[in-house]
């Protein structure tokens, strides 16, 4: 007597498992797509930088550049018509490129793992060889889009940056330091809030809540929201997180608390009694330690410092505006170029 095996040839045979047949190939679609076009892109840049220097080798002086750049346009639109790019502002651009970066061997490999469009951006509005590097290696790192960049050039976000205070150094690995210390700034810039001089600490949270896209990307646009007042139960008693955020570069939790005064080192005990609670309580097996930000209205640098001086959790202390000014006291007070060279080192 024949027998019939009725038993499902593969996963195909049952209608249940198409779903995930079909996301796992749209996801090869779109890595492939990506990779084509990080491609595409590098050979785009390539291209320009190869148009800058050619133009620069054959002038005789500077003065010649505009002219170079309109006959070019003229002759290589009508011989490229179906090729954008040619116009006589870009080929402008293509030698200013060159010219910019031909002597920096630490920038040069950056450039072409960006699009066109951002490095447009970033050599036009920055004008400091490390402030340039840093929106290079962050654009790169983050995949920025072109009006975040924007956004973290005109908040001032290499400065804030630069001047973070942490105790990442010795609280971190060195695999998670840099980045940790790139991804909180010493001041954020709420602009998008509306407050008159009084306000509470519950009021500007609710405020960052309504507008929460604004506020993440104010933070610096690879961090999620996971709740306000968050709740977290020790031996039976209640503690609440003002607003707790996952990094999705630093793969952590990151606890926020929102002070509308003054920094006082008390708040340091606290956030590492939530940071200690989140890790043991929270945190998944795959996830960094997490990551506390004391954000302050107002702070003594001296102050933070001797506070987080013993402190072995990771914490942040910082303070926001609702302006787009860097105090100007702080603008004399970033690192060496030497440091700050060997913190991008590590991007």
């Amino acid at each position: 007597m024949k027998t019939t095996d009725k038993t499902p040839k593969n996963n195909l045979d049952r209608p249940q498992d198409y779903p995930r047949l079909l996301a796992e190939i749209k996801e090869r679609i779109r890595s492939a797509q990506y990779e084509a076009l990080k491609a595409v892109n590098k050979e785009l840049v390539g291209l320009y930088w190869d148009i800058g220097r050619m133009i620069v080798e054959r002038q005789r002086d500077a003065e010649h550049g505009a002219a170079i750049a309109e006959q070019l346009s003229n002759d290589l639109r009508t011989e490229f018509p179906g090729i954008s790019g040619f116009s006589r502002r870009n080929i402008f651009y293509m030698r200013e490129f060159y010219l910019l970066y031909r002597d920096d061997e630490r920038v040069q490999p950056l450039v072409a793992q960006i699009s066109w469009t951002h490095n447009l951006v970033i050599f036009q509005r920055c004008k400091d060889p490390l402030e340039r590097e840093f929106y290079l290696r962050m654009t790169r790192k983050f995949g920025w889009s072109k009006n975040v960049l924007i956004h973290q050039i005109d908040n001032q976000s290499y400065e804030k940056s630069m001047l973070g205070q942490t105790n990442f150094d010795k609280a971190l690995t060195p695999e998670l330091r840099a980045q940790a210390k790139l991804a909180v700034k010493d001041e954020y810039t709420f602009d998008f809030l509306e407050f008159g001089e009084e306000y509470s600490e519950r009021e500007l949270e609710r405020a960052l809540i309504a507008r929460i896209e604004d506020f993440l990307r104010a933070m610096g646009g690879m961090f999620a929201f996971m709740g306000s007042q968050y709740r977290l139960e020790v031996d039976g008693k209640e503690f609440f997180i003002d607003l707790l955020l996952f990094h999705r570069r630093l793969r952590c939790l990151v606890a926020i608390e929102l002070k509308v005064g003054d920094f006082l080192p008390e708040f340091v005990g606290k956030m590492q009694f939530y940071l200690v609670a989140l890790d043991r309580q929270i945190r998944q097996e795959d996830e960094n330690p997490s990551i506390g930000i004391i954000l302050c209205k107002e702070k003594s640098r001296t102050i933070v410092e001797y506070a987080l001086h013993n402190a072995n959790n990771p914490i942040g202390v910082a303070t926001y505006e609702i302006t787009r000014t860097l105090p100007k006291a702080l603008k004399g007070q970033l690192p060496s170029p030497k440091d700050i060279a060997h913190l991008l080192e590590d991007l």
